[in-house]
């Protein structure tokens, strides 16, 4: 898809990966709405990138379901989903204090895994209306996983459940979608310098680091939002789940 004058929609695009991939694509020339729950760093992304800021909480079908009505109103109907939104947690399922809290498991699935189907249903039917492109082409979504999805830690049990679930969602949609011209991929990063991360001392980052193959070091968020930018302008990439993360396989602890 020729990115230029297209709307993208970021979840969780006023920081970390989800900031840097809206910038990369209005550099390349989409409208952006920035959604996020963050309200003053959702505007100040968007208006640096002459886009629109849409505070959402993902999880909440009506909150979502005005978000697109907003977005459509104000810049047109999305051709690009791109979901970032996601929340973590580092606690063992039987820990020192008993049993992991299910509304802790409960909640990291609602925002991370039911936001990302949340989003992907709505975005996805109005996709399916729009006049076809170039191959017949309506839109892309790309959802993040996470490498947890695949080797998760101790204590990662919530998170990786629910990377998981969008990793495995992906192709089933994906095959669903195409009979509209509507591509769906996933994206599994491994440690980025997201805000997160980069709170943490050097010595902490460059320990972290030490793990990964290569390159040494934590990914660049930029380096995420180029992989999205060419899932998109790239039509043969469709019902994948791409890890990106140096060719990290993560220990059990």
């Amino acid at each position: 898809m020729d990115i230029k004058n297209q709307v993208a929609a970021i979840t969780g695009g006023a920081s970390g990966l989800g900031e840097a991939t809206a910038r990369k694509l209005a550099a390349s020339g989409a409208r952006v709405a920035i959604i996020d729950r963050d309200e003053a760093r959702a505007k100040l992304v968007a208006g640096e990138l002459g886009g629109r800021a849409f505070i959402c909480d993902v999880s909440s079908a009506a909150s979502a379901e005005a978000t697109f009505v907003d977005i459509e109103k104000s810049l047109g109907a999305p051709r690009i989903l791109v979901n970032c939104a996601g929340i973590a947690i580092a606690k063992r399922m039987v820990g020192r204090d008993g049993a992991h809290s299910l509304e802790d498991f409960a909640r990291i699935i609602g925002v991370n895994l039911i936001g990302t189907f949340n989003m992907m249903r709505l975005a996805g039917t109005i996709m399916s209306k729009l006049p076809p492109m170039e191959d017949g082409e309506r839109g892309v979504i790309v959802s993040t996983a996470s490498v947890a999805a695949f080797d998760g830690q101790i204590g990662q049990v919530a998170y990786s459940a629910s990377k998981g679930g969008v990793a495995a969602m992906t192709l089933p949609v994906a095959r669903e979608l195409a009979q509209f011209g509507v591509r769906v991929m996933a994206l599994a990063p491994g440690l980025f310098k997201t805000p997160l991360l980069a709170q943490l001392p050097q010595e902490a980052q460059d320990a972290l680091a030490v793990a990964i193959p290569f390159p040494h070091r934590l990914g660049e968020p930029g380096e995420f939002a180029a992989l999205v930018h060419h899932i998109v302008e790239n039509r043969y990439l469709n019902g994948e789940t791409i890890r990106l993360d140096g060719s990290l396989r993560m220990a059990p602890r």
